[in-house]
């Protein structure tokens, strides 16, 4: 896929073109490098170096200017290069060869600049002239290399003879890579012939080929498998420059061709294909050339401090709803997934022709498609051409064949030369609306299907809105996908909700997903929900209208699109009500209720937010955020039966079940009346048995302790630490000591729940988690007695609260930060104000914040702390004399910007 056909983007495409070839190649004069003494030698390397870094910042930033700066400056080194050798008086018998990149004649501003000095085999000549060696070459070898260090030459340097390097590439499979792009600079060619003839003679292909695959799969783990990452490294992720060299190893290797136009005219390779490689490593040349001269290093990582200063060198401009930092990176994207794309067809075409596997036999599917050694191929190259309905076929047939483990290199390369037929015609005819709906009805297969229609941008051409958000990064701070990733991620979680062999997963949402018995509408919203973003707006409202005409083209029938409407439409409701509302108030449930309308939605609406949340990063899910969930789903189911949650009836149940638990443990009867006696009903309606139970059983006697109280103990969901504070009125800022004793601990704090009895004692419940603490604590029986030990005596502290820690800011907070924002109102039945605030996280945050509240003697009733990767959306039901007045409250809202802001 290329972006270079979209009209909405053209203009930022304008500083990647190249213009005329004579633009270019009138270069800067360079000082000619003569042998003069390694100061004079080390200002004219220096001045050559820089004239051609200025001739490239200056001008038009083009893929031919790239291609002429990599070139020219390891023509540069070449020169500088041999002075030295001249100067460090090395014998005509050694040889200096260019090896890895460098050998391939190409330099980045700042990369390694690898050489070999090679040296003749230690035995006498034919003419009875003995050879050099080692040892006597040592004086001579060092003053080589430290006068290229004393120039500024960062080399990497290794002395070996032929037989040392033959022996070595046979152990290595990276020496043997760097020296297939070997290079003559100077010295001996006798020595360089010998060993380029020994070298590739000790060459496996087929032992090459296999051990660079593995290779390049390890690599691409490494780099978290996607060519999508937020911070790619333009050389080494998936679809980066290696990614490029490899095919050019892997063929040299197999002696198929050198270049791309060699591979061409070898057949494996299309005209179309060489061009588009040509392209896409043109772009990814230029944006690595550029990186290394912003970050003035080797920087090889578009990090989220260096992508808007690349993209301002290239004059990119923003775009509605997108930075220019976005603009940049979807075009990396572009040209990234096109070389993955290209890279499979080319693999799996020069494995063939190794391995001979293109003479396997073949086993018909139908009249258009045959299977190869697993893979699905189309029974000939026109296919598409003859007829396009079978694109889209493609898909379907791999579905339902079993199996089939991908696509063959025929398919893949039919596939990405039809893709001018995926055209508005294609995607309104009826057929081919059939076959999309046909493979989302498949009973399975689904999540392979899709990821393959995008790895081909076949899923783009055909849903049209979808192409706008493939390669679309998401700054909020908690989305570690692109839009389209993210998507695909969501549609996976959805799906493995309906395999048995996933149930273990999420038991609850594998139980709803057994009796949902039209799993295709959760996989359409799942592709629709996002599909809005970028352009600004309210992005849910925008997708239901999408998926709203995609039903209508469809012939989706007016119920099921009802559904997948509201789903789309509704999408953050539940995540937004279950983490930031109290759910202990019947009138929040209601109102939840009565927006989903009826457990059918509200069960599809369950499982769309949990997988999400899932898909948004590994980061942002945990027990706790699915406890809120769940409950959510049972006390909105409760309410649409009839059955509004009542308080009364609520805190008996829940009395009822304690009393059960407490029995369990065969403790005395009646052990809970004296703290029950001293508690009133929302007590009981924001507490879970369990943990009424625990109160109880754990302040049996010590109701009337003049000392705080802390008990802990392993979280009932499965997470963190659950801990329970007691303590009698006298102890002020109780909450902003606690959140100061959890934030010097390293603790997270997931849930607050801030509850002061009728003779004014607290009991304050914690959800906490700190992932560094559990690892230094063999057993967590220590980590409990640390939290009781120390929290206990950070609450009886005298003196003022102490000032919070000054947290380190991540470089994805600096790069992208959130404004603060604090908002302060009234809630609905005007008996307590409910506080929100919203920023980038930090350390100390959430004692900062409790640090402003005690100051002005607010009372806490309840917090909700939502973290979402890198930003925190917390939620605080409080009241205090202060918040009756209108300055104070302005005055409260200011200090707590400030802090927020980190000011």
């Amino acid at each position: 896929m290329t972006i270079a056909d979209d009209a909405t983007t053209r203009a930022n495409l304008l500083p990647f073109e190249d213009p005329a070839p004579d633009a270019v190649l009138d270069g800067p004069k360079l000082p000619v490098i003569d042998a003069v003494d390694i100061a004079g030698l080390r200002n004219q390397f220096r001045q050559g170096k820089q004239a051609l870094l200025d001739h490239f910042t200056r001008g038009r930033p083009t893929t031919r200017a790239a291609g002429y700066l990599i070139r020219q400056l390891a023509a540069h080194v070449d020169k500088a290069l041999l002075q030295l050798w001249k100067l460090a008086g090395m014998t005509d018998q050694a040889a200096l060869v260019a090896v890895g990149g460098y050998g391939r004649g190409e330099l980045y501003p700042f990369s390694d600049i690898d050489v070999l000095l090679l040296l003749p085999s230690p035995v006498p000549s034919v003419a009875g002239v003995s050879v050099p060696t080692v040892g006597d070459l040592t004086p001579a070898i060092e003053r080589f290399i430290t006068s290229c260090w004393d120039i500024g030459l960062e080399i990497g340097s290794s002395v070996r003879t032929v037989a040392d390097c033959v022996e070595e590439a046979q152990r290595d499979i990276t020496v043997q890579t760097a020296m297939l792009e070997s290079r003559y600079l100077c010295g001996t060619r006798r020595v360089y012939a010998h060993f380029r003839h020994s070298t590739l003679s000790a060459v496996d292909p087929a032992a090459f080929l296999r051990a660079k695959t593995l290779e390049m799969q390890q690599r691409h783990l490494k780099y978290e498998d996607t060519p999508y990452s937020l911070e790619p490294n333009c050389k080494e992720s998936p679809g980066g420059l290696r990614d490029l060299q490899v095919l050019i190893w892997v063929a040299r290797a197999a002696g198929l061709g050198r270049t791309w136009r060699e591979l061409t005219g070898n057949g494996l390779i299309t005209p179309f294909e060489c061009r588009q490689l040509q392209r896409n490593e043109g772009v990814l040349r230029l944006i690595r050339a550029r990186l290394h001269i912003i970050a003035n290093r080797r920087e090889d990582r578009l990090v989220f401090d260096l992508q808007t200063a690349v993209a301002e060198s290239f004059g990119l401009l923003a775009t509605p709803g997108q930075r220019t930092s976005e603009v940049l990176m979807k075009r990396y994207y572009w040209a990234a997934k096109a070389v993955t794309q290209l890279n499979q067809i080319l693999m799996l075409n020069i494995e063939e022709r190794i391995n001979g596997s293109q003479d396997a036999p073949m086993r018909p599917i139908n009249e258009k498609f045959l299977e190869r050694g697993g893979m699905l191929e189309v029974v000939s190259d026109d296919l598409y051409e003859r007829d396009p309905h079978a694109i889209l076929e493609t898909f379907l047939v791999f579905q339902q064949t079993v199996a089939t483990k991908g696509l063959s290199a025929r398919t893949l390369r039919a596939l990405y030369n039809a893709r001018d037929l995926m055209n508005a015609e294609f995607r309104h005819d009826p057929v081919n609306r059939a076959t999309f709906m046909k493979i989302l009805l498949e009973p399975e297969g689904q999540t392979h299907a899709f990821r393959l229609m995008n790895q081909t941008s076949v899923l783009g051409r055909y849903l049209w809105v979808f192409r706008r958000i493939v390669g679309q990064m998401q700054h909020d701070l908690f989305h570690v996908y692109t839009v389209d990733q993210h998507i695909l991620m969501v549609l996976r979680n959805i799906r493995r909700f309906f395999i048995a062999e996933h149930a273990h997963e999420y038991p609850f949402c594998s139980q709803l997903a057994a009796g949902w018995d039209k799993p295709w509408i959760l996989y359409v919203a799942a592709l629709f929900h996002d599909v809005a973003k970028g352009r600004g707006g309210d992005h849910s409202e925008l997708g239901a209208v999408e998926v709203r005409r995609f039903c209508r083209d469809h012939a989706i029938a007016k119920e099921d699109c009802a559904i997948i409407e509201f789903l789309v439409r509704e999408h953050l409701t539940m995540s937004r009500v279950a983490q930031k509302e109290d759910l202990s108030d019947p009138d929040v449930i209601r109102r939840f209720a009565d927006r989903v309308g009826n457990p059918a939605n509200l069960t599809a609406l369950y499982l769309l937010t949990v997988a999400d949340i899932r898909g948004t990063s590994p980061k942002v899910w945990n027990a706790w955020k699915g406890k809120l969930l769940e409950d959510l789903y049972h006390l909105a189911l409760r309410a649409l039966g009839g059955a509004l949650p009542n308080q009364d009836a609520q805190a008996s149940a829940r009395k009822q079940e304690a009393r059960r638990l407490l029995n369990l443990l065969s403790l005395p009867d009646g052990i809970e009346q004296p703290l029950w006696a001293k508690l009133d009903t929302r007590y009981f309606s924001r507490h879970e048995a369990s943990d009424i139970a625990w109160h109880a059983r754990s302040l049996e006697g010590r109701l009337a302790a003049t000392e705080p109280i802390v008990v802990a103990r392993l979280s009932s969901v499965g997470e963190g630490l659950q801990v329970m504070v007691y303590a009698p009125p006298h102890f002020t800022d109780l909450f902003a000591r606690i959140c100061g004793y959890f934030d010097t601990g390293s603790f997270d704090i997931l849930d607050a729940k801030v509850h002061t009895s009728r003779d004014g004692y607290a009991i304050d419940t914690f959800q906490v988690t700190s992932p560094l603490l559990a690892e230094r604590y063999q057993h967590y029986r220590d980590l409990i007695l640390l939290v009781e030990t120390q929290l206990a005596a950070a609450i009886k502290a005298a003196g003022p609260l102490p000032a919070p820690s000054q947290g380190r800011v991540s470089r994805r907070v600096k790069s992208f930060p959130i404004t603060p924002r604090v908002t302060l109102r009234p809630d609905e039945r005007a008996q307590r104000w409910l506080l929100t605030v919203s920023t980038s996280d930090r350390s100390g945050l959430l004692y900062s914040i409790a640090r402003v509240l005690a100051k002005h003697k607010i009372n806490l009733h309840l917090a909700k702390i939502t973290t979402l990767g890198e930003r925190v959306e917390d939620t605080f039901l409080i009241d205090g004399d202060a918040l009756q007045r209108n300055r104070s409250q302005l005055e409260i809202e200011s200090e707590l910007l400030d802090v927020i802001s980190g000011r």
